[in-house]
């Protein structure tokens, strides 16, 4: 599979590179955002690890991960990627995503979820597209279901979370059946947000 970068007026979603580290830093570093994540990206060495470490997956060719360029500033404003890439059967994850607490509840997430999704569908083809969260974050289960995914179910005591409790996770989906109903539904909630912008 091929990936490039993304854009439309709102959000650049570049492909991620090391030199990105310091504004990733930056933009990472309100505690708020990591409570349901595997990761925290607080400080340089959390920053060089999720970098490294995500670089290293896309050689591996099984993760492609981008940052989130926010166009109206130029600046670097959270990551996203592909995951779990299984070309055999032409799927994968949209996962791993953060965004700075300045621009939750904004257009931001709507439009990155929509640029991906589109080349998911519109230019890789694919099978299926799946989200998954944390079973205790409500917040991005609705983000989720705001989207037009279907809730497929929990997988119960599926991982263990960075302080090794038992998280179960909700998973989502997308089909290529779907999208079309998906992209409407989305195209319509971006131009909600143009109105009151």
């Amino acid at each position: 599979m091929n990936f490039i970068a993304l854009e439309n007026q709102v959000v650049l979603l570049k492909p991620l590179e090391q030199e990105d580290t310091q504004e990733l830093l930056e933009a990472g570093s309100y505690p708020e955002i990591w409570p349901h994540m595997s990761t925290t990206v607080e400080k340089m060495v959390d920053v060089n690890n999720f970098v490294d470490k995500a670089l290293e997956k896309k050689h591996e060719k099984t993760e492609f991960p981008f940052v989130i360029v926010d166009k109206k500033s130029g600046k670097i404003i959270g990551s996203t990627r592909f995951m779990d890439i299984d070309e055999t059967h032409k799927r994968l994850e949209i996962g791993s995503t953060w965004i700075t607490p300045a621009f939750w509840r904004t257009a931001i997430n709507t439009n990155c979820k929509y640029l991906l999704l589109q080349y998911c569908f519109e230019v890789l083809n694919l099978q299926r597209v799946q989200i998954k969260t944390d079973h205790e974050n409500l917040r991005s289960q609705k983000a989720i279901e705001r989207l037009g995914a279907t809730k497929e179910g929990v997988l119960r005591n599926h991982m263990l979370r960075k302080d090794g409790t038992t998280r179960h996770t909700v998973m989502y989906s997308i089909t290529p059946q779907e999208w079309p109903q998906v992209k409407n539904h989305l195209q319509r909630l971006l131009i909600d947000y143009e109105e009151k912008s």
